[in-house]
């Protein structure tokens, strides 16, 4: 019963959007101003907060610095098998094959099986999502679509976007004890609500954009089931290499199955804002929202199996 608690919303805000793209309530320019203002400024305010507040720990930084390492040999990879795997949608392939939807889909969901006190297992992988999200997706999508090639202007529009300023400034405020300070001070409640007020509506949005945009196609079947098995293998993959790598943290019963949710779950639903400006049509659209909507029902799946196999052994 949690589970549907938790997926129902997420469920219900794709169906309102995908109900308004039919009904036409909402057209398809407000649709993208929407996006844009998630995009351009709700999000990066989320980041900002995020990595402010996240405790670099030793683990946390290693766990972060095998993650991110992770999802660029994924991505590289991904962009060298793309077109036989995905066919016309090769030029978002390798993006849907990197992170993973913490804070919508495996925290809550994780939550449930192991309650709040273990929470920051799931924070620690999304950190390190939120720095290829949020770090190199923007900087590798400038690259593809901006006409300059000069290093410098280049380097300049990456450095200035949204998402890298949100991330430089977090990352300074945590390590320069600003952020610590902040969020110990008389100004911690009114940073907190302000954050709280501003970030509130993030997810409801995007779901509902993922929603809109949702217009499955027959043609979209073959590379869907492709592009989803090799993005399988490559979370299999980073499972397999976190009990290389970190045994002592597998052996931790909590820790485990916060590793095997997390990663049967959807790309983080930033993604098709991140890289919306490599679509071609809607139909480019409509294969990310098929794409997502796929993962989401197998992370129901996982976290059955997993519930099921957590009462059989006591957790």
């Amino acid at each position: 019963m949690k589970a549907i608690e938790i997926l129902f919303p997420v469920f219900f805000m794709m169906l309102l959007g995908w109900l308004s793209r039919r009904r036409r309530w909402i057209t398809t320019a407000q649709n993208e101003g929407a996006k844009s203002i998630v995009f351009s400024i709700l999000l990066p305010l989320l980041v900002f907060q995020i990595l402010m507040e996240a405790k670099l720990t030793t683990s946390f930084i290693y766990e972060i610095l095998f993650l991110d390492v992770a999802w660029i040999v994924i991505y590289v990879l991904g962009k060298r098998i793309a077109k036989p795997v995905s066919g016309r949608y090769a030029q978002l392939a390798p993006f849907l094959l990197m992170t993973c939807e913490g804070g919508s889909v495996a925290l809550p969901l994780y939550i449930t099986l192991v309650g709040t006190a273990h929470a920051m297992n799931i924070v620690t992988f999304d950190v390190a999502g939120i720095l290829i999200n949020f770090g190199l997706v923007p900087a590798l999508v400038m690259r593809q679509t901006t006409k300059e090639v000069a290093l410098f202007p280049l380097a300049k529009r990456i450095i200035t976007a949204p998402f890298i300023i949100a991330v430089i400034l977090g990352v300074v405020m945590n390590l320069s004890g600003i952020g610590r300070w902040l969020l110990e001070s008389e100004l911690h409640g009114v940073f907190t609500s302000t954050m709280s007020i501003a970030t509130a509506p993030i997810a409801s949005i995007i779901l509902f954009t993922l929603g809109y945009d949702f217009q499955p196609h027959l043609s979209q079947i073959r590379p869907l089931i492709q592009l989803s098995l090799v993005r399988m293998i490559g979370c299999g993959a980073i499972v397999g290499g976190f009990f290389l790598l970190f045994p002592g943290l597998m052996e931790g019963k909590f820790f485990l199955i916060g590793v095997l949710l997390y990663f049967a779950c959807p790309p983080g639903f930033p993604v098709p804002l991140q890289v919306r400006s490599l679509c071609k049509s809607g139909d480019d659209e409509g294969f990310m929202s098929a794409f997502i909507s796929l993962f989401i029902v197998l992370a129901m799946i996982a976290y059955t199996l997993i519930t099921f196999v957590g009462i059989d052994h006591g957790v």
